[in-house]
């Protein structure tokens, strides 16, 4: 299975993967009154920022994200300048708590110059804020310029390696009371119910596909549980890293978690031939020169993975009323879907068994 890059996200206001959903509210409200005048009126009242009315919607499935242009008194030094990036909360995903945690998080790297891209300040000092008339938190930030590279060379590999341990040093000094923890319980039995719950599993596979996430899930939680867990990025992809001028910065915390540090590293490097193990290599080492890195925690990845895939299914069947999800993954709830899905489960798991 290829996972796509478009935020899979993993929300959980409760905190137990026995509460209602771990991926937020079941009746979560759509953006549809999230109008252009309304996105303007909001940043301009909470930035003192002027804003042209040049809006554009970025892409992103699970929340909503516009690129603003705004009104200067000076020229700018770059052409970024010219712009913020307004992000407004899917409701009920995210609580007000946790969505200041992972604030609190980029604010703290920021302030050890750590390159991430942390929210703005609105004009009261607050970094989030509730629109007037509905129930939409939203932040605001500067726009970075810069692209994800297509691939890293080694001294890149390194630079990564160094820049997450940076992050994680400071991920370990704090605890994040609020947000998710990674386990196989969040990730993997509470999507679980939540597909058998829901009828989305076909009645030809949902026992099969069950009894495979079941037994990844036992095998591997004695894993997790003697990993170290602490604050990490949660969806450190190739397409949150982006460079610019050879700097390498991390971008989109929204997926942060409490999880072990193996997590960030392995959704950099997906593969597992030859190549990418020395990939792997390379980028541990670096990190190693600034943070301890428990190999240990290597038989993590294939569990990781195949919690994903459990994660993200359960994702898509969450937003399914969300006109975008049919039309971004027309496959998803066919019968081949699901026979792909338990191969790959089925595949991980014996490769998980391979290492128990």
């Amino acid at each position: 299975m290829t996972n796509s890059s478009s935020d899979p996200s993993q929300g959980i206001a409760q905190g137990s993967p026995n509460g209602p959903s771990v991926w937020g509210d079941a009746h979560t409200r759509y953006f549809y009154e999230l109008t252009p005048d309304r996105i303007l009126d909001a940043v301009e009242g909470s930035t003192g920022c002027r804003c042209t009315g040049r809006a554009l919607a970025l892409n992103s499935m699970e929340n909503r994200v516009y690129e603003l242009e705004i009104e200067l008194d000076t020229p700018p030094r770059t052409p970024s300048e010219r712009f913020l990036i307004a992000k407004f909360y899917r409701p009920g995903r995210w609580s007000e708590a946790q969505i200041r945690e992972e604030h609190a998080f980029l604010l703290e790297l920021a302030e050890l110059e750590i390159p991430v891209v942390a929210p703005n300040r609105f004009v009261d000092g607050d970094t989030l804020h509730k629109m007037k008339d509905a129930d939409l938190w939203y932040a605001v930030f500067p726009k970075i310029g810069g692209r994800s590279p297509d691939e890293l060379g080694d001294d890149q590999l390194a630079q990564v390696g160094r820049l997450l341990a940076r992050i994680h040093n400071v991920g370990a000094s704090k605890r994040a009371e609020h947000r998710m923890a990674l386990t196989p319980e969040t990730y993997g039995l509470a999507n679980l119910k939540h597909l058998l719950d829901a009828k989305i599993l076909p009645p030809n596979i949902a026992s099969t596909y069950a009894a495979t996430v079941e037994q990844i899930c036992s095998l591997s939680a004695p894993w997790f549980a003697a990993a170290t867990h602490h604050r990490i990025h949660g969806d450190c992809h190739m397409g949150n890293l982006l460079m610019a001028r050879e700097q390498l910065f991390f971008v989109d915390f929204d997926d942060m978690v409490t999880g072990p540090a193996v997590q960030d590293l392995w959704l950099l490097i997906p593969g597992r031939d030859h190549y990418a193990q020395r990939q792997l290599s390379i980028m541990i080492e670096a990190y190693s020169s600034m943070r301890t890195f428990d190999h240990q925690s290597l038989r993590l990845i294939e569990p990781l993975r195949a919690l994903r895939f459990v994660h993200f299914s359960a994702w898509i069947g969450r937003r399914w009323q969300d006109p975008a999800f049919p039309r971004a993954f027309p496959q998803f709830g066919s019968q081949s879907y699901w026979e792909e899905q338990l191969r790959d489960l089925r595949e991980q798991l014996s490769l998980i068994q391979e290492l128990a």
